[in-house]
């Protein structure tokens, strides 16, 4: 029902804010403040899309979770939706989550209200359960200079 609200609410306030706006300052500058948000918003959006990449490289380098850099990710990614859409309301809301505390903060609103569930089959330091199993195989040794030199994620073992 909310997402209703939502979806009928958004133009109706795009429209009112359109009206008064282009009453009080002309249609032309109107349509120029638009064209010019959509313009600085797709070199905000670049710039901070460019950033979040850049920490979840680094993330994924440093073997952590990826799952912030990601949500930052997608608010920016949303972020440019909301910019490239013609109208005050949805810039204002695009913009504002273009800002890094911004987004801290709505991550932190949702992580408060979702509940995620987690499972996994035993740990790294817990051997897993003996399997009947048998896989023949054959193995070499790898050369020294081909070891692996980063921990091991828990889906292999080195």
């Amino acid at each position: 029902m909310w997402l209703f609200i939502l979806f009928l609410s958004v133009p109706l306030i795009e429209i009112a804010l359109f009206i008064q706006v282009g009453g009080a300052i002309g249609l032309f500058p109107t349509l120029g403040i638009v064209v010019l948000t959509a313009i600085i918003g797709t070199y905000l959006v670049r710039r901070e899309g460019a950033r979040a990449l850049a920490d979840l490289r680094r993330s994924m380098a440093e073997l952590g979770d990826p799952s912030a850099p990601l949500a930052h990710g997608a608010m920016i990614l949303f972020a440019g939706a909301l910019l490239l859409t013609p109208g005050f309301f949805t810039d204002a809301v695009g913009f504002a989550l273009l800002v890094p505390k911004v987004r801290v903060a709505v991550m932190k609103y949702v992580k408060a209200r979702v509940k995620v569930q987690t499972f996994q089959y035993g740990t790294a330091a817990e051997p897993r359960p003996a399997s009947n199993d048998v896989i023949d195989g054959e193995f070499s040794e790898a050369p020294a200079e081909h070891t692996p030199t980063h921990r091991p994620i828990g889906t292999t073992r080195h």
